[in-house]
C-alpha cells in the first residue's frame, strides 16, 4: 500500500505542467468577433401575442370604398371625391361585390338612355357610360346590398362615390330639359338654385333679373357649391323673384336658364283637407260631384283615395286629380290639390257617406260628407 502511494507522488509532477499549459493556453486573447453567437438553425415556435378585444367598428369613419375606374390595358384606379373628363369620353366603373346597387343622374333613367349599361357579374357590378355629354355631369355611387330573405339594406361600410364633371366648352352649365324652373323658398330649410357647371374651375355668379344686379355670395347666408349650385341657407321673402347664373371659363360668358324663386310659408303636418258635395240631396238620374281639397306646400305631393257607397257593387265612377299654385298676395305661394269623384245618373245605391283620405309625407287626413236620395 505504501509503495502505491509513493509511485503516485513520483508521477504527479510530470502531469501538472501539461494541465497548467492547457489552462494558460485557454486564457489567450480572443480574436475580434470570435465570441459572437453563431445562428443556430433550430426551429422555435413563435409565441402568439395576446390580442386585445376589438372595439365595434365605426362605420362613419371606417367605410371601405369599393368603387374603381377601369383604365387602359386593364389597369384600375381608385376614385377621388371628384373626377374631370371631357364630354365624348366613355367611362367604365366597377364595384366589388356580388350584389351591387348603383346611383347616377336621374335623367339617364327618365329617358332610358341606351348609352348607359349596368351589369352584375360574379364578383363585381359594372357601370358603363359611352359617348358622354355635359348633361351626364353628376354623382355616381355604388354600395353593397345585405339581404335576408326579401328584405335588403345598404351596407354603409362598403360603398363608393364620386362626382364626375364632363367638361364641354359649349355647355358650361349642366343642361336641363326646361328653360324655366321654379325654386321654392321655405323658411325652415335651405333652398338651392341648381345652376351646376360642367367645368369645376369656371367662375360662377348669381344675378337678379329685376332690378338687374349681381347677388353677392357671402359664404354664410348664400354660398356656391360646385356640385349643387347656389344655396340660400336661410331663405326669406326678400329673396323671391327671378334669377339666373352666369359662368366664365376661358371664353365668352354663358347664361343659365331662369329660376323663379317663390316664397312658401305653410305649416308642416298632415294635409289640411276639406270636402264638399255639389248637393247634399240628389234626384234619381242627377249627376253629383264630391270635391276633396288640400292646401299645402308647393313642393309636397298629396295622394288621394276614396270610399263611397257603391264601391262594393263596383259602381262606375269618375275620379279626377289635379293641382295648381296660388299666390296669397303677400309674396307667399300655396299649392292647392283637388280630387273630384263624379257620380253620373245617381241611384239609390249611391246614397250614403263619401269619404276622402288625403295623405302626404307627414301623415293623412280623413274627411267625409253625406249625400242623400231626394
Amino acid at each position: 500500500m505504501r509503495l502505491w502511494v509513493l509511485l503516485a507522488l513520483l508521477l504527479l509532477p510530470a502531469t501538472l505542467p501539461h494541465v497548467i499549459g492547457q489552462s494558460a493556453k485557454s486564457k489567450r486573447p480572443k480574436e475580434p468577433g470570435e465570441n459572437r453567437i453563431k445562428p443556430i438553425s433550430k426551429k422555435v415556435k413563435p409565441k402568439s401575442p395576446k390580442m386585445k378585444e376589438r372595439e365595434p367598428a365605426d362605420t362613419s369613419t371606417k367605410s371601405q370604398s369599393i368603387l374603381t375606374q377601369v383604365m387602359d390595358k386593364g389597369r384600375f384606379q381608385k376614385l377621388a371625391a371628384t373626377l374631370s373628363l371631357s364630354a365624348g369620353q366613355s367611362i367604365e366603373l366597377r364595384c366589388k361585390g356580388s350584389n351591387v346597387s348603383w346611383s347616377y343622374p336621374s335623367y339617364l333613367d327618365t329617358f332610358k338612355d341606351s348609352r348607359l349599361s349596368i351589369k352584375q357579374l360574379d364578383r363585381y357590378g359594372q357601370l358603363v357610360l359611352t359617348n358622354s355629354t355635359a348633361a351626364d355631369t353628376g354623382e355616381y355611387s355604388c354600395w353593397l346590398q345585405l339581404c335576408s330573405g326579401n328584405k335588403c339594406r345598404k351596407d354603409e361600410t362598403r360603398m363608393g362615390s364620386t362626382y364626375i364633371f364632363f367638361s364641354d366648352k359649349g355647355e358650361l352649365f349642366v343642361p336641363t330639359p326646361s328653360y324655366f324652373e321654379i325654386v321654392y323658398l321655405n323658411p325652415d330649410k335651405p333652398a338651392v338654385i341648381p345652376c351646376r357647371v360642367t367645368t369645376p374651375s369656371a367662375k360662377v355668379t348669381l344675378h337678379r333679373e329685376f332690378p338687374a344686379e349681381e347677388i353677392k355670395t357671402d359664404g354664410t347666408n348664400i354660398i356656391y357649391d360646385v356640385k349643387k349650385g347656389f344655396v340660400y341657407q336661410h331663405p326669406t321673402s326678400d329673396h323671391k323673384g327671378i334669377v339666373y347664373c352666369k359662368a366664365e371659363s376661358q371664353g365668352a360668358p354663358q347664361i343659365s336658364i331662369k329660376y323663379h324663386l317663390l316664397y312658401v310659408e305653410v305649416p308642416k303636418g298632415p294635409p289640411s283637407t276639406t270636402i264638399a258635395a255639389s248637393s247634399t240631396r240628389a234626384e234619381v238620374s242627377e249627376n253629383i260631384n264630391v270635391v276633396c281639397t288640400v292646401l299645402g306646400e308647393p313642393d309636397v305631393d298629396v295622394n288621394f283615395s276614396w270610399q263611397y257607397p257603391g264601391q262594393e257593387s263596383d259602381r262606375p265612377v269618375i275620379i279626377q286629380n289635379f293641382w295648381r299654385l296660388i299666390n296669397r298676395g303677400t309674396g307667399h305661394t300655396t299649392r292647392i290639390s283637388k280630387s273630384i269623384i263624379i257620380i253620373e245618373d245617381f241611384e239609390a245605391r249611391d246614397a250614403g257617406n263619401y269619404i276622402c283620405i288625403a295623405q302626404n309625407l307627414q301623415g293623412e287626413t280623413t274627411v267625409a260628407t253625406k249625400v242623400e236620395l231626394n
